[in-house]
């Protein structure tokens, strides 16, 4: 068959016709796995901990205050307020949602396009799990509870992969610092 002399129709050609209109489908967002958990990671600690972070805390001052003044001084003193402040107030609740379009916290939606990767870890006890984002501040860690673990995996490996990223050197820092502070085996 020649398609130079094809007998076909005009209104059969897609040459001579008219260009279609491409229809989106637009799929509804349905979700895949609900569950309620604290908002963040939370560990009681007692007093020989906060003696030990208020003496290093001081000890730091002390030494930026000769060096540079007192403005450095104010910043650990605010930073060292909000550690206690975050230890000793409880985390509320929050409703987790894993949908098709994305990962909803709380009512806010990130959707999957935003995310490259997944895993689990653990910190301060607690099973969390960790995305990697394109946006700031580049990672979301989410508190799961443990029986959901396999689900998760599951469901979230249709949108994005699971691979666990070594740590980083500020990660393997904090870990260690966190080590050799009492109260933290």
């Amino acid at each position: 068959m020649d398609p130079a002399t094809d007998q076909k129709s005009s209104s059969e050609s897609t040459l001579n016709s008219e260009p279609q209109a491409v229809v989106v489908r637009r799929e509804p967002e349905r979700e895949l796995l609900t569950w309620i958990a604290p908002a963040r990671p939370f560990k009681r600690r007692d007093r020989q901990f906060y003696t030990t972070i208020f003496a290093i805390a001081g000890i730091i001052s002390l030494i930026l205050f000769l060096a540079e003044g007192i403005m450095p001084v104010i910043l650990i003193v605010a930073l060292v307020f909000l550690y206690y402040i975050l230890s000793t107030v409880p985390p509320e609740n929050v409703e987790y949602k894993i949908t098709s379009k994305g990962v909803k916290i709380a009512g806010k939606l990130t959707e999957w396009q935003a995310m490259s990767r997944f895993w689990f870890g653990e910190r301060s006890g607690s099973e969390i799990l960790i995305f990697e984002t394109f946006l700031m501040p580049g990672r979301i860690e989410v508190m799961i509870n443990p029986e959901i673990k396999d689900s998760l995996k599951h469901e979230i490996s249709a949108y994005i992969p699971f691979e666990e990223i070594p740590a980083s050197g500020l990660d393997k820092v904090t870990n260690w610092v966190s080590k050799k502070l009492p109260g933290n085996k």
